[in-house]
């Protein structure tokens, strides 16, 4: 070891050199006695002292001190009665303290300790949270399912070895004269390619959680709680209390061609779907109706890139410079996009601007509005209009493939 000059030596602490000395004095004190204390800690040390044994209790933060006999002197607090302050018992008392002084500071292996700590405290935290999903999903599952079914059996009666999913599956033969057909993404393709040839209109709308609440508000549902279920209906183009728009969008929905809904059975989907259109006296068995992914079909089974083939396009909607701009580096034909649409208020606009274009189809993608847009081009127009939706996104970042136009 390299030895320390006396310059670095003399600009030692004084505390360092206090707590040196003390070390050295433990070492020379434990060689004199031959280990000296016993190495044993817990909260009653034995010390030994001319053969006595003297015992350390510590009770509620405070030490005490005896020599075992029941007369014998006390050490209170941490400070020696009279007769017992020898050398060798002050010796016992130091150690303790120069222990401390010469072990890591507390609050540096706290410092080190915390990101661990904080891991296994975060891991727990986890384990608790999966643990009460899992025991809430159990509860409602049950609830949903089995406990429903219970409360049909008669008292005193069991249903042994027949599980609700099987109730369901025997039930459903009952019903399942109810079904009621969706358009495929072939048949939905036919419509189009007829219309666009035949020069006929055609409106494709789509609805999702967006329209229903919005149809909801204030018919089945309070706006409150509207708007706690559809925080982002502001961001899809609406704004409620809004019951001027709410008609709009329920008078599209009698005029559209083809409208595409949810398969889904979710309270916000198919749970808010037919309640809507009974109140608005909508009957869905005189609409032609298709899923509301049906835009995606389209585009997945290759039928997108045919319709577009050799029409002249209008896009309409934030993202239209863009679906543009990608349209034409495919080979397709396209006339000048609409951008940007600003919520259902901004309709009337969109409608006098798409006046003076030229175009077969329109690919809309406005959101809610876009309902209202898809048939009112065709209503006012005579085109072809196809609510576009994210579909628009996906083709411009390239999750979703649209052929090139074939050169002949």
């Amino acid at each position: 070891m390299k030895h320390l000059s006396k310059k670095n030596r003399s600009t030692r602490s004084s505390r360092q050199a206090a707590v040196m000395s003390k070390a050295g004095n433990l070492r020379r004190y434990k060689r004199k006695t031959k280990g000296g204390i016993s190495g044993r800690r817990s909260r009653v040390g034995r010390l030994r002292r001319d053969g006595r044994p003297i015992r350390l209790r510590r009770r509620f933060g405070r030490g005490r001190l005896t020599n075992g006999s029941s007369g014998g002197k006390t050490l209170l607090g941490g400070k020696p009665s009279p007769s017992m302050a020898d050398s060798s018992l002050m010796e016992t008392q130091s150690e303790d303290s120069l222990e401390k002084a010469v072990s890591p500071d507390s609050d540096a292996v706290t410092a080190i300790n915390l990101p661990a700590n904080r891991a296994a405290e975060t891991a727990s935290s986890e384990k608790m949270t999966a643990a009460a999903y899992e025991d809430g999903y159990r509860e409602g599952y049950f609830e949903g399912g089995e406990a429903k079914l219970g409360r049909l059996i008669p008292q005193r009666m069991i249903l042994p070895e027949v599980t609700v999913d099987d109730v369901i599956a025997a039930g459903f033969q009952a019903v399942s004269g109810s079904l009621y057909p969706l358009l495929s993404a072939g048949e939905v393709y036919g419509e189009i390619e007829q219309a666009l040839q035949s020069g006929r209109p055609l409106s494709v709308v789509r609805l999702g959680d967006g329209e229903m609440l919005t149809l909801a508000h204030d018919t089945i549902l309070p706006t409150e709680k509207v708007k706690q279920w559809g925080a982002f209906l502001p961001h899809s183009g609406v704004n409620i209390p809004d019951h001027s728009s709410r008609e709009a969008l329920a008078a599209a929905i009698r005029s559209a061609n083809i409208v595409g809904i949810p398969q889904s059975r979710h309270p916000s989907f198919q749970g808010l779907l037919f309640p809507v259109l009974r109140h608005f006296g909508i009957d869905y068995r005189g609409l032609r109706l298709t899923t509301s992914t049906i835009n995606y079909e389209l585009s997945e089974e290759g039928y997108l890139g045919k319709l577009l083939k050799g029409r002249c396009i209008l896009a309409i909607g934030n993202n239209a410079a863009e679906l543009t701009k990608m349209l034409q580096q495919r080979g397709f034909e396209t006339t000048s996009y609409i951008s940007p649409v600003q919520g259902v208020k901004d309709i009337p606009r969109i409608l006098e601007l798409a006046q003076g274009k030229s175009f077969d189809l329109a690919l809309v993608a406005a959101g809610i509005p876009a309902v209202i847009l898809c048939t009112q081009i065709a209503e006012k127009y005579g085109k072809v209009a196809i609510d576009f939706g994210h579909l628009a996104n996906q083709l411009i970042i390239g999750k979703a493939m649209l052929q090139p136009v074939q050169e002949v």
